[in-house]
This record gives C-alpha cells, structure tokens and sequence, in this order.
C-alpha cells in the first residue's frame, strides 16, 4: 500500500445525484479508483467520458445541461479539494469553512447561463450554450478551457442558490453576459426584461456596467438609455398602484411647479397641492454624466422645502419590495400637513 492509497476506499454504486455523476479525479481517488482506471474507463467505448480537465462524466451519453454546470464547477475547485472528510481529530475547522464556502468553493455560474437559471426568456436555453461562464476570484490559477470560460474579479458578489447551483445575481450575470454580446437588439432585450420582468432595478445593472466600463460601447450605452426609460415606467406603475390600493389621497401626476411670474421650479412625478406636498421617484444611476443631474436634483428639492413643500423621495426598489411601508411614508407626510405652516403659493402645469 502506498501514501495515495485511501484506507477505506468508497464504492461507487451508491452514488445516484448529479453531482456524483460528475466528479474531480481527486474525489475518484478518494473513493479508491486509481488514474489507470479513470483511463481507461474513459477510452472510446468506455462507460465514462472526459468533459473537462480532471473532470469527468460516470456514464455515457451526452452530458445534460445540469452536468455541464457542476462540471463547469468542479473544474475551478482547488486539486487538493476532494470530497468530504470523515469527521475525526484537527479536521472540525476545515470542514466549516469548506461548509462555509459552499461544495464548489467561491466559484458561480454567471453569464447567458446564470441569466438561463434566472428563468431569463431573452437569452438562449442551458443545453444551446457553447460556453458557460463562471466566475472565480480572480487570484485563482485557471485557465479557459473546453465549455468553459473563466470570468475574474477582485471580490465576488453573495452568490443565490438555484436548483443547487451557486449564480451569480441578476445585475452581475446581466453585465457578464452583455460583455460578450455584439448585437444591440440582444443587449437591449436582456436588459429591457431584467427590470421588466422584476429581476433587479435599473440602477443595480448600471451599476455593474459601470463597474465593467461597458458604458463606452455605443450599443450599450443605447440600451441603457432604453433601460432607463424602461424603469422609470415601471417605478410610475408601482406609484399608481401604491396610490389605489392603499387609498392615499389621488395627487396630480407629472407637473411642472413654478412660482407666479417665475421660472420652474421642476417637475415632480406626483403633488398634493392641497397638502403642500411632492413626490419624486429618485431613480438616479452611477452613470458618469449623472453628477450635475443629481446637484440639480438636490437644488430642487432644498428649494421646495424653502417654500413649504414636502419632499418625498421614493427609490424603485422601495417601490417594489416594501409598498406598504412606503404607502405609510407618504401618508404620514400628507397628514402632517396639518401641522405645519402654509407653504407658498405655486402655480402648477401638466408636464
């Protein structure tokens, strides 16, 4: 027996899920079968296939799209990782923090895939993808290879649990994905349904197309602009419905404010003129050119509230996650009202 020998080798007709079907040459030797085999069983005609470095198939047959993915996993876990250790002296603080990491380390699935477990109708289905993305940190000493293509960073997004694979979020695999895509109308429909199909918010994917410095590309910048507008429609929608269902007075929608005889004061998407005050959706992103929108934006409000009038700002995340604590503020802002002195007279016109 020498030192590569497992004391206890660990058969293989127990092992049924998925992730037993793919396994890590490392995780074949800890149940006791040796490289010459793994060889063997893997020549043309053999029961097992190789579908990736170190990574292989226990069967025949075309690999399914959920092997592919634990594949694609398995093959950026460090070589010394193997499966699981049997409890004993010295090993508690290394299985909790491989318990911590997860099975496949800080490794995810982010891209066209990722967007595909996110249920994304844009983008095409797990089993026509030539290549599938997974991000690492960046630190790791991969390199692309077969199916797949390695994605880096520095720190690595909270990963979310799908059909017991590690993704990455809607607005990091949007960005990962969009990196790859050339055509405009491809961009503009990923982005368009991952606000409009409720994944994430308009700022979170500018803000990782920031990140990414994808907003120097022409047909990205275009489809942002279409984000954009996307989701301040959908903000308006959420505000209308906030408004009915929790019976809050029906304000003006979409006015402009100014004094008698004077310039705008700005528009505001909704205004109780009756109760001296304004709502506005604050849906401001990173982009770069935002700095002087945002210091007009706060111009505006600080007037206002010179004159009287109540400011509130409502982001289209709030709008969307807690409606009904948002219902309240704005409630509480109109009866509140009564309290406070009068506010100037404004002239109000329809935007």
């Amino acid at each position: 027996m020498n030192h590569g020998t497992p004391l206890s080798p660990r058969p293989l007709h127990h092992l049924s899920d998925v992730r037993h079907r793919v396994m890590t040459s490392r995780q074949l030797r800890d149940h006791g079968v040796p490289g010459a085999v793994v060889t063997e069983r893997c020549r043309p005609g053999g029961p097992w296939q190789q579908l990736l470095p170190g990574v292989f198939l226990l069967r025949t047959g075309p690999a399914t799209s959920e092997e592919r993915l634990h594949a694609a996993l398995m093959y950026t876990m460090p070589r010394a990782q193997g499966l699981p250790s049997q409890p004993g002296p010295g090993t508690a603080t290394a299985a909790a923090r491989q318990a911590a990491a997860g099975p496949y380390g800080d490794a995810m699935i982010t891209g066209m895939a990722a967007l595909a477990l996110h249920r994304f109708t844009s983008v095409p289905p797990l089993l026509s993808l030539d290549q599938i993305d997974v991000l690492v940190p960046r630190t790791r000493r991969l390199r692309t290879t077969g199916f797949v293509r390695l994605v880096r960073a520095h720190a690595l997004p909270h990963p979310k649990t799908l059909t017991g694979i590690p993704v990455a979020p809607v607005a990091r695999a949007v960005a990962d994905a969009v990196a790859e895509l050339t055509d405009a109308s491809a961009v503009r429909r990923v982005l368009t349904e991952a606000v409009r199909g409720g994944h994430c918010e308009a700022q979170a994917v500018v803000r990782e197309l920031t990140r990414a410095r994808l907003l120097g590309r022409p047909h990205v910048v275009d489809a942002v602009d279409t984000l954009l507008a996307e989701s301040r429609a959908v903000a308006e929608g959420r505000l209308y419905d906030l408004v009915r269902e929790h019976g809050l007075p029906v304000p003006l929608w979409n006015v402009d404010l100014r004094l008698p005889g004077g310039p705008s004061l700005g528009r505001v998407d909704a205004f109780w003129p009756e109760h001296s005050v304004a709502l506005e959706i604050d849906s401001r992103t990173p982009r770069q050119d935002d700095e002087a929108l945002w210091s007009e934006q706060y111009r505006k409000r600080e007037h206002l509230e010179r004159l009287g009038i109540t400011v509130v700002h409502l982001t289209p995340k709030k709008l969307r996650d807690t409606p009904d604590q948002q219902a309240a503020v704005v409630r509480t802002a109109v009866m509140a009202s009564a309290d406070r002195d009068p506010a100037a007279y404004l002239v109000v016109l329809p935007h």
